[in-house]
């Protein structure tokens, strides 16, 4: 072979592997685990853990200090044993029903018992994080949910019976409410609900049950008769305190991303908090004379409630103008309307959490900005947004009422719902779990 052909055969067959090669890329898509961000993946690491802590000890120790003394350990009880048993149905079912590919009102089984998930999975709708963050990150809002519920009746349900009837209302409740609001293909996403962080399918959806719960269930033994004060009003600042710092995971996390969405929802969340718990403050003082620890912590709350519908699509001054209205329509629902309509919300699960998320979920109609979230709300001329999420609002409403409605029906006709009265007067720590606090 001539010696000058050798170099240009030599370039010819590294061109033609570079060629192949180049082709071979083409045709295979690269994994998705190739797009992770490890920025995004440490992120939303900590708002899972920020989120968990919300109920674990938060909520069990903002509920515990609010019951009395002889209550309070079942109350804690709730919340732990809540945390665990969601955590074990998220892991079986839950999450495959809520977040995967399915029809518009629940998802799929492709990932019943976590089948498929490995290191290298994602789920479209967080697609810079592994699944399993996401898939935890999730889980963590389906545990606080049905351990807000709790707040309503609290001093009088069954251990066993709420262990029945959590477990049953994530799955018929909680699950469809989340897939049709957030899922692939929901039917309520789809139509332009907009619920950032969980207004509809979180506080609406925890609410409305507290309140059929408590009807269905019946008063507190003495309620309205004989004074029930906090157990310890330090446990309910402590637990409204690390709600506050914990609800940053819950709002800026729902971004699935460090991004400049997550850092405006957060200071949406700060505003909105502040001035919520101002907003109950003066106007608790102004109708009863003084500012009490226990009404500033709950409007703190109610505010929280508000802006989590809105924190990633409204702007500081939409945030403001949403705590402001916050606290004072909670202040008014937890404090009057409740006492002239006559039910028992031991904790105001309901006047906190459903009213404050069904003032956010339509106050987001009003103040979503565009620029930040993609919709423009009425006060940039889009008034049909008004009327989505009205419908969202309602439609959350009417499902979550009926169905937990049932739910407790046949938890009552078959192992009951309520202790007695003995167990009651003696306290649902000593007659549900054999302890007590000295």
């Amino acid at each position: 072979m001539n010696k000058r052909l050798v170099p240009i055969l030599s370039g010819v067959l590294a061109l033609l592997a570079s060629a192949a090669a180049a082709a071979q890329t083409a045709v295979t898509p690269p994994s998705p685990s190739a797009f992770i961000n490890s920025g995004d993946n440490a992120w939303m690491l900590t708002s899972t853990a920020l989120v968990l802590m919300m109920t674990i000890p938060g909520l069990a120790l903002f509920y515990g200090g609010m019951v009395r003394k002889k209550n309070v350990l079942a109350t804690l009880m709730q919340s732990f044993a809540i945390t665990c048993l969601v955590t074990v149905l998220w892991m079986i079912a839950g999450y495959s029903l809520a977040f995967t590919a399915g029809n518009p009102f629940i998802g799929g089984l492709s990932r019943f018992f976590l089948a498929g998930m490995g290191l290298d999975s994602v789920n479209a709708l967080a697609p810079t994080i592994p699944e399993t963050t996401y898939m935890c990150f999730q889980m963590t809002f389906a545990i606080i949910t049905p351990a807000l519920i709790a707040g309503s009746f609290a001093d009088r349900m069954k251990f066993s019976a709420l262990l029945w009837f959590m477990g049953t209302w994530l799955l018929l409740v909680y699950v469809p409410i989340a897939h049709m609001v957030w899922g692939p293909g929901g039917w309520l996403g789809g139509d332009g609900v907009l619920d950032y962080a969980g207004g509809t399918v979180v506080h609406i959806n925890a609410g409305v049950a507290g309140l059929v719960a408590a009807l269905v269930m019946g008063k507190r033994l003495g309620y309205g008769k004989e004074p029930m004060p906090p157990h310890n009003l330090t446990f309910t600042l402590i637990g409204a305190s690390l709600l506050w710092v914990g609800w940053f995971g819950f709002n800026a996390g729902s971004a699935g991303a460090a991004n400049d969405r997550a850092g405006m929802a957060m200071a949406a969340t700060q505003i909105a908090t502040a001035a919520a718990a101002l907003a109950w403050m003066f106007t608790e003082w102004a109708a009863k004379g003084k500012p009490t620890v226990l009404g500033t912590c709950s409007g703190a709350v109610a505010g929280l409630v508000a802006i989590t519908p809105a924190s990633g699509f409204v702007g500081p001054s939409g945030a403001l103008a949403i705590g402001i209205a916050a606290g004072m329509v909670c202040f008014w629902t937890a404090v009057y309307m409740k006492e002239m309509i006559g039910y028992d919300d031991s904790l105001d699960a309901f006047g906190v959490h459903a009213i404050g998320g069904a003032l956010g979920a339509i106050l987001t109609g009003v103040f979503a900005v565009k620029a930040i979230g993609g919709t423009a709300g009425a006060l940039e001329g889009n008034i049909g947004q008004l009327l989505i999420q009205a419908k969202g609002v309602g439609v959350t409403v009417v499902y979550d009422a009926v169905v937990s409605f049932v739910i407790l029906k046949l938890i009552d006709m078959t192992i009951g719902l309520r202790v007695n009265e003995e167990q009651e007067r003696e306290g649902l720590d000593i007659s549900l779990h054999g302890e007590q606090v000295l």
